[in-house]
């Protein structure tokens, strides 16, 4: 079972990025999947969470409004539109899969991490 994440960059702040989260080896339709996000020197946080359907999504404060989170189960692949990016939103963005809360331990799978960097 693989996640690969993918889609971060270099950014100006007020700019935008898509993140994308493709799985192989399992179908994950019936787990929930997630984005956390580790800044250097902090401990990985939250981003956001979607259920197996794509029905239920859950945010972060910090990025509600901003960030949306989807997923195409005929795909395989979980997304993450991020809008009006912030330079507090430098980070590598880690997907995870098979959990259902915020909580980082919840989940079996991870990716390998993608590097979202935002310049002022």
């Amino acid at each position: 079972v693989q996640l690969q994440a993918s889609g971060g960059g270099l950014v100006q702040a007020g700019g935008s990025l898509r993140l994308s989260c493709a799985a192989s080896g399992r179908t994950f339709s019936n787990s929930g999947m997630a984005w956390f996000r580790q800044a250097p020197g902090k401990d990985r946080e939250f981003v956001a969470i979607i259920n197996g359907s794509g029905s239920g999504t859950y945010y972060a404060d910090s990025v509600k409004g901003r960030f949306t989170i989807s997923r195409d189960n005929a795909k395989n692949t979980m997304y993450l539109q991020m809008n009006d990016l912030k330079t507090e939103d430098t980070a590598v963005y880690y997907c995870a899969a098979a959990g259902r809360g915020p909580r980082y331990n919840d989940y079996d799978y991870w990716g390998q991490g993608t590097q979202v960097t935002v310049s002022s």
